[in-house]
């Protein structure tokens, strides 16, 4: 028996081969907060389905992992003020304890494979935190994208992070990063890093023709598309910089770490930008949510092929 649950919106468009596109739902949960989390949810699973392609944000609720949420369940989701946050060491123990909890980028490509879709739609993804060489804070994301064969649309890995030593992490892990229609590899509210995108591609079509060859070469793990946010969104790396670092070292004063890190890094900045990185977030995933649905339909005309 399968420990997934697929919503009958999902379960017939996989049956029918249509284009399906996995979300996470720790945005929802730790990502934005509320009413804007909802309304987010709301409006890229709306994007997702514009695009041609049918949504299944991923969560675990009762015990039960889900790919594909009902309206009442994204609401219940984004209300929630004490929800666990699973990735791949905890997502089968909160299942076995019929706890709820919301998916990271790591915990979503398990779900997602496990349901038969091949493209995740998120935010940016985690990786080697500042200072990792000595707190060994490194996001399981990285781990996951080099061993399950899921397509992951991303505005770059989280600029909260040692951009460097991620780039390099996932260059160890066999990890294809690649820029849409992009030569820089983007940090997530901004366009650019200041490093260059390891692989450019500007067509989804090569992306899918790329997820397939992997397969078919026996190659496990996944791919990784950094797509920059939209430039009238964007808040330059230069600009957002200080910001970050004020966090960090905010963060670093109040002892914070491990899973609470991120949140309270990316509420610290909500702060400062007063809501600007906020719009930037929304921005940056909705455009994602609309690339991943491309993703998706030219990996279904792929395999129709």
């Amino acid at each position: 028996m399968i420990p997934l649950a697929r919503s009958w919106e999902v379960e017939d468009a996989l049956r029918g081969g249509a284009p399906v596109v996995a979300l996470e739902s720790t945005i929802v949960t730790h990502g934005l907060p509320w009413p804007q989390n909802l309304e987010t949810a709301r409006a890229v699973e709306a994007e997702v389905r514009a695009a041609g392609a049918i949504p299944a944000t991923v969560a675990v609720l009762g015990g039960r992992a889900l790919a594909g949420l009902d309206d009442a369940q994204l609401e219940q989701l984004a209300r929630a003020t004490d929800i666990a946050k699973l990735s791949r060491a905890d997502l089968a123990a909160r299942m076995a304890l019929m706890g709820d909890g919301s998916t990271t980028v790591a915990a979503t490509m398990i779900c997602a494979k496990l349901a038969g879709i091949e493209t995740f739609a998120t935010g940016g993804i985690g990786g080697v935190h500042r200072g990792a060489e000595t707190s060994f804070d490194v996001s399981a994301d990285l781990d996951e994208l080099a061993k399950t064969a899921v397509t992951v649309v991303c505005a770059g890995p989280k600029a909260i992070l040692d951009l460097p030593k991620t780039l390099e992490a996932l260059e160890t892990r066999g990890v294809p990063v690649i820029g849409f229609g992009t030569d820089a590899l983007p940090a997530f509210w901004s366009r650019e890093s200041g490093l260059t995108a390891p692989i450019r591609m500007d067509d989804p079509v090569r992306i899918a023709r790329a997820h397939r060859l992997r397969a078919a070469m026996g190659i496990e793990g996944g791919q990784l598309v950094c797509n920059p946010i939209p430039a009238e969104a964007e808040i330059p790396a230069d600009e957002i910089a200080p910001v970050i670092d004020a966090a960090i070292a905010e963060a670093a004063a109040q002892g914070v770490g491990g899973k609470g890190l991120t949140p309270f890094l990316l509420t610290s900045v909500l702060a400062a930008t007063r809501g600007r990185s906020l719009a930037a977030n929304v921005a940056l995933v909705l455009n994602n949510a609309r690339l991943a649905a491309r993703i998706a339909a030219a990996l279904v005309e792929d395999a129709d092929g």
